[in-house]
Formats: structure tokens, sequence, C-alpha cells
């Protein structure tokens, strides 16, 4: 299978089975050009490899694998070889978690509460504490509703520190990106994102907290919501203080603490991004999820169909809407007034139309409403409550 990928150095093996748990969901219909332009195959391509997933599960995804999933004369003892194996390569799973993973790989097990007793017999139950239940649990309903995007907490490495980008569906709880990052500026978010977009195209909407570079304790505009929000997508922020907010996104992070973080020592920045990409394929395509009902994220996630454009078209106004340009000090000019819109629109052609209210003037960029002009005291307010 030719999936060959420019933006990508991930293993064919997950590509495969990334493209077949997309193609495989209810309703998929995996001779749409787009997903399959995605991944860079034909449909006969796809085909040939669904037929394998489906008749041989993730073994039939190697190259010409003929190695036997199961044996009908399987022992406790051989489960507990399993159950060992699968521990020591996912050592902070339970026991719902490995059963799901090894009959993923077409092993027979017994009941969740028999494979929990034997890991406890045996010794493989994760340590620490249970993770408390949650409560009130809420998702959008479908994929590309809602993307969490956060930095996880930064770390030192040999090299420097590492910001580790994270960004994560909501419905789905597909992890779309990990990656290491030097810094925490606009640009380096602005270039992942971007690799992203092409990936797996534009969410309706995306959230984040309220700090650099995405958003601004003050409530103004940064030049990222612009870049945004000019593709189209509504962009929103957590309350402040409230990380459970984007509570999907913090258990994420729990999780990429715990089982990949913890207690290492990462010596070159190439190196931290393999661990990351190995780490996310195993988080999306092999580790049932109790919130999924035990399903992996991929299984539940597809591609948008609304595309990344790199050159959108300018802004379009109403007729009747006075059109103002933001100069290099972030002002524009209205009745001879110069009033500070802010530095994240300089160069930036925005709206005003006058409001019902006498002496107001709406700004708007875009489709959105952005600030509000009070003419009689030559005063203006920019932000998200306007």
């Amino acid at each position: 299978m030719e999936l060959l990928m420019p933006w990508d150095e991930r293993s064919a093996m997950s590509l495969r089975t990334e493209f077949v748990l997309f193609a495989s969901q209810e309703g998929a219909n995996i001779r749409a050009l787009w997903l399959c332009r995605q991944f860079g195959i034909a449909p006969a391509t796809a085909y040939k490899w669904l037929h394998r997933w489906h008749s041989d599960g993730r073994a039939g995804l190697n190259e010409r694998s003929r190695a036997p999933h199961h044996s009908p004369s399987r022992t406790s003892d051989t489960v507990v070889q399993h159950l060992r194996a699968a521990h020591l390569a996912h050592p902070m799973w339970g026991a719902r978690k490995l059963k799901r993973w090894l009959e993923m790989q077409g092993h027979t097990l017994p009941a969740a509460s028999t494979v929990h007793n034997l890991m406890r017999r045996h010794d493989l139950l994760p340590g620490g504490p249970s993770p408390a239940p949650t409560v009130g649990r809420f998702e959008h309903d479908a994929p590309n509703r809602l993307w969490q995007m956060d930095f996880k907490g930064h770390f030192p490495f040999a090299e420097g520190r590492c910001h580790p980008l994270t960004l994560l569906d909501d419905h789905s709880r597909f992890s779309l990106c990990l990656a290491h990052c030097p810094d925490e500026r606009r640009v380096t978010v602005q270039s992942q994102l971007i690799a992203v977009f092409e990936r797996y195209g534009l969410p309706e909407r995306m959230t984040m907290d309220n700090g650099a570079p995405w958003g601004d304790t003050t409530g103004s505009w940064t030049a990222l919501e612009l870049w945004l929000m000019r593709q189209g997508i509504r962009v929103g922020h957590s309350r402040p203080y409230h990380p459970q907010t984007q509570g999907k996104l913090e258990r994420f992070h729990r999780s990429l603490k715990a089982e990949l973080l913890q207690g290492r020592w990462f010596t070159h920045a190439a190196q931290l991004q393999e661990v990351f990409d190995a780490w996310r394929d195993t988080y999306n395509l092999e580790r049932p999820h109790e919130a999924l009902s035990m399903a992996v994220p991929a299984s539940r996630y597809q591609p948008s169909s609304r595309q990344y454009n790199g050159n959108p078209a300018a802004a379009e106004y109403d007729e009747g809407v006075l059109v103002r340009k933001v100069d290099v000090s972030g002002k524009l000019s209205l009745k001879g007034m110069g009033l500070k819109v802010g530095k994240a629109f300089i160069g930036e052609y925005v709206g005003l139309k006058e409001s019902e209210r006498e002496g107001y003037y709406e700004i708007w960029w875009y489709s959105t409403k952005v600030g509000m002009i009070d003419l009689r005291n030559r005063s203006i307010i920019m932000g998200k409550g306007c």
C-alpha cells in the first residue's frame, strides 16, 4: 500500500490501521475522493486492505502475513502469557483495556473480572489509585464539531525544553496532534496546525484556554484567533482558572505523562517526536477507551470534508458598511478620530456598521462582530463580549 505522505514519517502499518478504522465506520464511503486522496491510495487498494482487515484483523494489514491469530486449545497459562506481554507493552493499562486490546489482536480472553483476577494474582495491575469517575460527561455528537487545543506542561530535555502541542477531537477523543515544539509562539502553532488541517480538514469550532498565543486574559483578539476565523473556524476559550472546561484534553495529558513521560529523559528533538508519534498511534489505534465503550478513538473519527485554504479570500462587506484598513499602529480612522483596534488587526480591512443606538458603530471582521465605537465619548471597545 503506497502511503507516501510528505508530512508524516509514520509506519505504513499505522497509516493502514488509521485508514481502515475511518473507512469501516457506518455510512463511510471509501470511494469518496477526499478520503482516498487523504491517504494517497486508489479505491482498489483501499478495498484490498479493508477485506484483509475484516477477515484477519490487525494482523491482516501486515505484508502478506499468514500468522494464525488464535488457537482453539488456549489454556489459562497462555492467557497469562499474553497478559504478561501486554502488560509489558502497556504497564499503565488496567484489565479492561488489556483485554480489549488483546481481543483486537485476534486472541480470545475470558471475562473482564477473570482477567482482572489473573492480573492481580500475577502482579500485573498498574500501580497508583484508580481515577475518579467522570461526572456529567458531555461530548459533541459528531467528529469535527469541536477540537480542544492546549500545550502540555513543558519539560526539559538535553537540547532545551519541550512544549508538547496537543489537539483532540471532542466526539471521538481522537488525537489530531501531539507535536514537540521548542516554544509556544504563534508561528510555531500555526505551522503545526497547517499540517493538521491539510491532513484532517477543518473543524467547525476550536476551544483553548486564555493563555498566549491563542488567548488574551484582557479579552482582546489575537492574531492566531483571526487566522483561525479566516478559515471559518469559530473560536472559544475555557473559563479562566477552570481547566475542567477542557476535561478530555486534561485527561489525555494525564495519560501522556503516566504512560510516556514520567521518569524518562530525552536526548534530542527527533527522539521526542518519534516517541510522541508512536504513543499517539497507540492511543488512537490500539488503546481501548472506557468513555467509548472500549472502542478505540479512530473507530469514531472521520476526517472533515472542509478543506484548508492557504489563500482565503479577503473579507467582503455589505453595501452601506464603511470599510477601514487598520494601519501599522493598530488604529483605524473614523470622522477624524484615530481609534485603537489592536495589533492583531494590523493590515486588515474591517467593516463599520451603524448601530441602532445613536452615535454607535459596530466593528465587524468577516462575519464576526469584534468591537464597538462610541462616537459621543470618542472611545472604542474591542473584545469578545461586544
